[in-house]
């Protein structure tokens, strides 16, 4: 403890780390210090001046809190600890001119402004600034830019905090924006007028400390004093990110980031930001049954009669989709497996060994990523299976991690050694993994679904956990299906995989809208949006979308968390549970649960880790044994960012976006 220095602030004695900043400091001392453009993510800019403190016995002026460090305080002349005032009277006059100085130019048009009610300008002025103004000159005004389908710009407002700037240049990778001109003429603008190319773009909105950058397709919908907020877990990615979903009435309004360090930090993906407008097209909201060829409407007693009398005496089989929560998947896996029946939640083919935690999550938390001296990525483009994760092994790197790749060689916004494309260049790896010497800083492999969903899958993985164990290093496996981990956990795995399921007689579908169905089967869908699942179907069960059920999930990292509902489904649609449930009893085998918690207790049971929420469990290593790699070159598993799930195709904004991402990258193909 020797380490820490002894300061004082506005009279209290604390103990801090030297080399935190001030601003830090007086945090840690519960004292609140105004800013603009420091934030904890990213580089110190110190140009807002908003945070000024008065060091006691320093220069006869106030200092920045967030550029100044512990560590360059001096101590009184009798060698007391160094003082700071934070409330002192020139303190209070420094922060009233700054504010003054920043309200000059800025339009004041906050009745029309969306940040209006959660503005930090608004706020901080009211706080820290003075009731009048003494300037009576014309306002500058700047052109807007256009970024794109996804942040609104309104430049007059800008401060110049250059948050949005540090953001894509650090975090996103991208080099689209920047600060030109000075004085008066200073603006933040796009090189060349560029839109932004990023999946994390959505990020800036949140940052902007006034209205200058704000959501496009949110705009003018809802003021924040009218939005129901509710805590909940994303599902467009298997990260698991914290978000918060604001619904007004029943409908969602918009969904932003909640902060969790050890999953998405604060940030979240475009996808998981704007997929709302999905969220009320192509709704299920009432059953049908299929006749003649042709779907007809149908009440539930119709419809559940129907299904239990396709399903009696015959050869079942249940699939698990990609969103579906593990109370839904555990209610299926009873209610199949009870009438003889297999149910398989590996959907799109891979080869994850059912029972090995070890081999189908992994031992790594994404939290690990940020310390790693080594990353290995196998058969995975993390930029769009993940984009938040990717952003973590960015920060890695620009930290001193070496990153390395086997598979497509693709834009991950870092620069990475890329060691071949295809299965021999993963049988080299090892060799060279053997050889290599022992490296201290802990190394971290990384193994995404596309290299794994061939069938010598099991080889692949094989192989990249002996790697992992030959350079003792930690393994990840970066799932794509948000309910796969979830799933896999409760043993939702049929013997023989997707064949045992194709061969079966009637196919009870929960979701899984990317799989192809054969002819021959009859096929029972129970599901949010009318996408490929129901197109197949013979009946139609309407269930709950993600925002509409509360439900665990389990991230790729197997960290169980609770996700609650922040509306209800439309029209007929009922809670995927509750349909099971229903379902059962029509069937004369009841399920012995008749609430959620009745369902969860029933599942810790079974699998008493999933009452572990929120934390990350700790897997014995199981390896596996080796198997014949084929020759095949490894192909990532997502192909389409935008376009990856029911909701997002059901959104007008994600298809735009996708068309847009073929345009440009059309565009680069030809040149």
């Amino acid at each position: 403890m020797s380490d820490l220095r002894k300061i004082v602030i506005d009279g209290t004695e604390i103990e801090v780390n030297p080399a935190m900043t001030l601003i830090q400091a007086c945090e840690q001392a519960g004292i609140e210090i105004p800013r603009f453009c420091y934030h904890e993510r990213l580089s110190i800019a110190g140009n807002c001046r908003m945070c000024l403190v008065e060091v006691v016995g320093g220069p006869p002026k106030p200092a920045a809190s967030c550029a100044m460090q512990v560590k360059d305080l001096r101590p009184g002349p009798e060698g007391q600890p160094p003082q700071i005032k934070t409330n002192s009277p020139m303190v209070k006059k420094a922060r009233e001119g700054v504010m003054e100085f920043l309200l000059i130019n800025h339009p004041l048009d906050c009745p029309i402004c969306d940040q209006g009610g959660e503005c930090d300008l608004q706020d901080q002025a009211m706080a820290y600034g003075v009731d009048f103004s003494r300037y009576r000159e014309p306002k500058r005004a700047v052109d807007d830019l256009n970024l794109g389908p996804l942040v609104e710009t309104h430049m007059t407002r800008c401060i110049s905090c250059t948050r949005c700037v540090r953001f894509t240049t650090e975090v996103a990778g991208i080099t689209q924006m920047g600060q030109t001109g000075r004085g008066e003429d200073a603006e933040i603008t796009a090189y060349l007028g560029e839109t932004l190319n990023s999946n994390l773009q959505g990020n800036i909105i949140d940052l902007c400390p006034v209205g200058a950058l704000v959501s496009k397709p949110y705009a003018f919908t809802a003021r924040p004093w009218e939005l129901t907020k509710t805590e909940t877990i994303d599902v467009m990615d298997a990260l698991g990110a914290n978000i918060r979903v604001d619904t007004k009435g029943r409908e969602v309004m918009r969904i932003l980031p909640r902060n969790h360090d050890g999953v998405n930090e604060e940030w979240i993906s475009d996808k998981t930001r704007f997929v709302w407008d999905g969220l009320r097209r192509q709704r299920l909201d009432t059953p049908y049954i299929r006749e003649n060829g042709k779907l007809r409407k149908a009440d539930w007693p119709e419809a559940l009669a129907a299904t239990a009398a396709a399903m009696k005496g015959k050869k079942l089989a249940g699939i698990v989709g990609d969103l579906v929560p593990v109370e839904a998947a555990f209610a299926l896996k009873q209610l199949i497996e009870g009438q003889g029946g297999v149910v398989e939640c590996r959907t799109d083919g891979a080869k994850l060994p059912a029972g090995n935690r070890s081999a189908y999550v992994g031992t790594a938390a994404i939290e690990d990523i940020d310390s790693a001296g080594g990353i290995l990525l196998i058969g995975t483009n993390p930029a769009v299976e993940a984009p938040v994760l990717n952003a973590r092994i960015r920060k890695a790197w620009t930290h001193g991690a070496e990153v390395g790749v086997i598979g497509e060689a693709v834009d991950l916004t870092y620069d990475y050694h890329h060691f071949g494309t295809d299965r021999a260049a993963l049988a080299d790896h090892l060799k060279l993994a053997k050889d290599a010497p022992a490296d201290e800083s802990q190394g971290i492999v990384i193994v995404g679904q596309g290299a794994i969903r061939e069938a010598d899958g099991e080889a692949v993985l094989a192989m990249a956990m002996e790697i992992a164990a030959a350079r003792q290093a930690k393994l990840l496996i970066l799932h794509t299906a948000a309910s796969r981990v979830g799933a896999m956990d409760i043993g939702a795995v049929a013997e023989g995989g997707m064949e045992a399921v194709n061969a079966a007689e009637v196919i009870y579908n929960l979701g899984a809208d990317e799989v192809e169905i054969g002819d021959g089967a009859f096929v029972i869908y129970q599901g949010s949006h009318g996408d490929r699942g129901a197109h197949r179907a013979d009946i139609i069960l309407p269930g709950a979308a993600y925002t509409e059920e509360g439900g665990l999930f389990v991230n790729t990292e197997g960290r169980p968390q609770v996700a609650l509902r922040s509306g209800f489904p439309p029209g007929q649609a009922k809670e995927n549970w509750a349909i099971l449930r229903a379902l059962s009893a029509e069937l004369g085998a009841a399920l012995p649960y008749d609430t959620l918690a009745q369902i969860r207790m029933a599942l810790v049971t079974e699998v008493p880790h999933l009452a572990q929420v929120d934390q990350v469990i700790e897997n014995d290593w199981q390896p596996l044994a080796a198997g014949t790699l084929g020759k095949a070159a490894f192909v990532n598993a997502v192909s389409d960012f935008y376009l990856t799930n029911p909701i997002a195709r059901a959104s007008q904004l994600m298809a735009e976006l996708s068309a847009a991402a073929k345009a440009r990258n059309h565009k680069i193909a030809a040149e």
